[in-house]
């Protein structure tokens, strides 16, 4: 199964991951060639259909009746940071940024601030952690396939 998952990496780069994330989007509805094509802006309905061929060799998609239909959800490369909700595919880090943040807010809205000693500290122990995991989810969502 490993091996699997390795040519599956090799091969789901570029335009290919782009199809495939186009597809996760609506992963129980079937998409044809020329709607794959107009989504993604492909010059032609062959780049579409060679990229939608290739992951159905790559035992991902199936087709039914001249669409195509995912049949294997993967996580793999760039697709390990994300988490797909809705058809909306959003950064990992993101989930834990919203509950750092909303435990640093709560805590400022319970404890009035006094300058002490362990007032700064926890306050530093909350903002180092919220800053460095809301840049985290802006990196990962900066860098993901377009």
């Amino acid at each position: 199964m490993a091996s699997e998952d390795a040519v599956i990496e090799s091969e789901l780069k570029g335009k290919t991951l782009l199809v495939y994330m186009h597809i996760l989007k609506n992963p129980n509805e079937p998409v044809g060639v020329r709607e794959v094509q107009r989504e993604l802006g492909f010059s032609s309905p062959s780049v579409s259909s060679y990229h939608l061929n290739k992951l159905m060799d790559l035992g991902l998609m199936e087709n039914v009746y001249g669409d195509y239909k995912l049949v294997k959800e993967v996580k793999v490369g760039v697709l390990r940071q994300f988490v797909t909700l809705g058809g909306v595919m959003l950064p990992r880090y993101l989930f834990y940024a919203v509950l750092m943040t909303t435990m640093l807010v709560t805590y400022l809205v319970q404890q009035p601030f006094y300058p002490s000693r362990d007032a700064i500290t926890t306050l530093v122990m909350g903002l180092v952690p919220t800053a460095i995991l809301w840049y985290e989810t802006y990196r990962i969502w900066r860098d993901r396939p377009r």
